[in-house]
């Protein structure tokens, strides 16, 4: 294996010199810089993580909490794509991912303890259902970097998606075009879940429409079983909905499944709406109307300030980053307006 020491001798330079080029250093001149990486790079040099750990005193290395109850993993469309942000974000800035979890070679241990296992710089922390879950608690009171997605943590920054801007838009958009009838099936108990029933519930009443209690239903995210089950209890009321919010994309494709067993069709029978905007949902037939998270700038925003406050670059009081998405006008939605 190659070591600094034998770029320099083949340089005839100082130990210091090659490693203050490899570094990019500014008191080493350009050509010097070109000259020492050009003939590491001949020689097959690869710099030794654990090495620059020690001098350094960080390991490059992000941390990644993700944990939700459907247990779908990096199957789930949203925070896949959410991930994939923060994932291209943090190699651009020349760090590696791990993800955390309870154990490590067999062994059980805590969120904390699998960080400082793995020697993270700091970890981003999504998709959990329960931040008041012991293990995450300990995690965000630790002395670990951490930044939250879509959950505010006092004392860290956070980044989050504006949830109840989303939902206004898309109920809004539902009664211009119309429908007084509307039934929402919403997510898991959850932070993001209350804003979203909250803003729904505040839309309507400001859109001068009642909300029927019996339209208002829970489901899950990213789950098309209970939304299909529930879907068939709307539809199968004395005087059903005219349309039907959804948890999620995904979820929606349950609901859809629901009114064509039922012998219905989108938008004609009855019209649905859904939330994220999952590539898929750009495929569906009839197009779906939904709310385009922009999961790409949620993971780069989380990565972002996860980098600075490693760096002790977050201001003393932790900043609160509010995503905005936007409003994709399918063909999901009937118009009734002009009926």
């Amino acid at each position: 294996m190659v070591s600094i020491k034998d770029i320099a001798s083949v340089c005839g330079v100082s130990i210091a010199t090659v490693s203050k080029a490899l570094n990019n250093h500014s008191d080493v001149s350009s050509s010097t810089k070109a000259f020492i990486r050009e003939t590491a790079k001949e020689m097959g040099y690869l710099p030794n993580s654990q090495a620059r750990a020690l001098k350094t005193n960080r390991t490059y290395n992000l941390g990644v909490l993700f944990v939700e109850r459907a247990s779908s993993g990096l199957t789930h469309s949203h925070f896949a794509a959410v991930l994939n942000g923060f994932k291209n974000e943090a190699e651009a800035n020349g760090y590696d991912i791990t993800f955390i979890n309870r154990s490590a070679g067999g062994s059980a241990m805590t969120y904390y303890e699998h960080c400082i296992f793995r020697g993270v710089d700091g970890v981003v922390i999504a998709c959990v259902d329960d931040f008041e879950d012991e293990g995450v608690t300990e995690l965000l009171k630790s002395s670990v970097p951490s930044v939250t997605i879509d959950y505010v943590s006092s004392g860290r920054p956070a980044v989050v998606s504006d949830n109840s801007h989303g939902m206004k838009m898309i109920t809004e958009y539902v009664c211009r075009m119309g429908h007084r009838k509307v039934a929402y099936i919403y997510g898991d108990a959850s932070k993001v879940t209350s804003i979203r029933l909250e803003s729904f519930r505040s839309t309507m009443e400001s859109m001068g429409t009642e909300v029927t209690e019996e339209y208002v239903r829970q489901g899950k995210y990213h789950d098309p079983e209970s939304t299909e089950r529930i879907t068939k209890e709307l539809m199968e009321l004395k005087d059903p909905p005219t349309c039907i919010i959804m948890p999620d994309d995904f979820s929606a494709l349950g609901g859809m499944t629901a009114i064509e067993k039922l012998g219905l069709n989108i938008p004609e029978d009855i019209s649905i709406a859904g939330y994220d905007g999952i590539t898929l949902s750009r495929f569906l037939h009839p197009r779906l109307t939904t709310y385009q998270q922009d999961t790409e700038r949620i993971g780069a925003e989380a990565a972002r300030q996860l980098i600075a406050l490693i760096k002790k670059e977050i201001p003393e009081k932790p900043p609160v980053v509010t995503v905005n998405g936007c409003l994709i006008k399918g063909s999901s939605v009937k118009n009734l307006a002009g009926e």
